[in-house]
């Protein structure tokens, strides 16, 4: 397969014995003998929390090298976001394009160390990109200024009763913006959140609360989940929380291997059952019931390891929660696309789409192991060889 790229754009693909160049102006990419996958999506990153430009950098250049040409920044501080999204947009620094959203929370929230790290010189909860929202608030308003630092869409974090939450989520959809949040924000439930209209909900081991009659008031008292839950039936609330997402056409950004994480953290000392086993086969229903999946992580490896943290969360997804190697990659592509908010211009290789993809050396559907195989990224015409990067800087 040959393809050809014109102003960071796919403008042919063809079977190479059959391409004819016609300008010289264009890239050319001769692909035969190899694979070629669209750019992978993380739809769950934080890459300023708190703000330190030189460790969002490494991050950034280790992803695109590994394969990855567009990430959802899901609420840091936007105003050193921005500039590493202009950066990475017109090639300044290497990385994946940056789509991000700008956090929408009760007042209470506010107290968060994380929230105080990401409004550094401000006050948190009185800035564009970190909302405090009541019911006094101005909502028209404060989607408008939400709107003004670039951001894609508001993520829904906490602390907000599913009267805010569906009068956001109007107002937000009022004005062309997603609405990308916590699967409970508390004292919302899942049913709750899905029932607005989000677009997309993150983490699936929130789900556990859509078998509660009652859940916590408020963030700050959300408990971990218990032994019974992670070992025990599931609660036919969850199944009925997967039905309204599938007819609603919600997407679960399920950072699956986030559990798995915590599990390591804990190194199984405390006799708690394992996160991972429960995050797996929350995410097992979901696939299994037609909801579709995108592929966040919400966390990176340490800077030495070769690859970021996403091929870890495909690896997960393909062999503890039943996707096939064929369904990650749709997941990590198309889904992942639809998530952003960006399937207009990404998630496949054709005509007309942004020119993001992966040259691999191996054939991802036979193992998805061989998403590792990167020879180089293409994102927006331009080519990063695998082989040009270097670990740990």
């Amino acid at each position: 397969m040959t393809v050809v790229v014109e102003g960071g754009k796919f403008v042919a693909i063809a079977p190479s014995t059959e391409f004819v160049p016609e300008q010289e102006t264009r890239i050319v990419e001769d692909l035969a003998g190899r694979f070629v996958i669209p750019g992978l999506i993380d739809s769950h990153q934080h890459i300023a929390t708190p703000p330190n430009r030189a460790y969002a950098e490494a991050l950034l250049r280790r992803q695109v090298y590994g394969g990855v040409t567009l990430i959802r920044s899901m609420a840091d501080d936007l105003r050193q976001v921005g500039e590493l999204g202009r950066a990475t947009l017109v090639g300044e620094i290497a990385g994946p394009d940056i789509v991000y959203a700008a956090l929408m929370a009760g007042p209470e929230f506010f107290a968060d160390p994380r929230t105080i790290a990401v409004s550094q010189g401000e006050v948190p909860g009185s800035v564009p990109w970190m909302q405090a929202i009541t019911p006094e608030t101005d909502l028209r308003l404060a989607v408008a200024m939400a709107r003004g630092t670039g951001a894609r869409a508001i993520k829904l974090y906490a602390d907000l009763s599913a009267a805010m939450v569906a009068a956001i989520v109007a107002e937000a959809h009022r004005q062309g913006v997603h609405v990308w949040a916590h699967t409970a924000v508390f004292p919302a439930m899942p049913h709750d959140v899905v029932a607005t209209g989000v677009d997309v909900v993150s983490h699936v081991g929130m789900f556990v609360y859509a078998g509660s009659a009652h859940g916590p008031t408020g963030y700050a008292e959300k408990k971990p989940v218990g032994a019974a839950e992670l070992e025990g039936e599931f609660d036919p609330g969850i199944e009925a929380l997967i039905g309204e997402m599938r007819n609603r056409g919600t997407i679960l950004d399920a950072t699956a291997t986030l559990y798995q994480r915590r599990d390591e953290v804990r190194d199984g000392d405390d006799g708690r059952p394992s996160e991972a086993v429960f995050a797996a086969r929350l995410v097992r229903q979901a696939h299994q019931a037609g909801i579709e999946i995108s592929t966040g992580t919400d966390y990176e490896t340490d800077l030495t390891d070769p690859f970021p943290a996403l091929h870890r969360e495909l690896e997960f997804l393909v062999h503890e929660c039943g996707l096939t190697p064929a369904e990650v990659l749709r997941s990590a592509t198309l889904v992942g696309a639809r998530a952003a908010g960006a399937d207009d211009s990404r998630g496949l290789i054709e005509v007309g789409k942004i020119a993001d993809f992966v040259v691999l050396a191996s054939d991802p559907l036979e193992d998805v192991r061989n998403l590792r195989t990167v020879q180089a990224t293409i994102k927006r015409g331009c080519r990063y060889d695998r082989n040009d990067l270097s670990l740990g800087s």
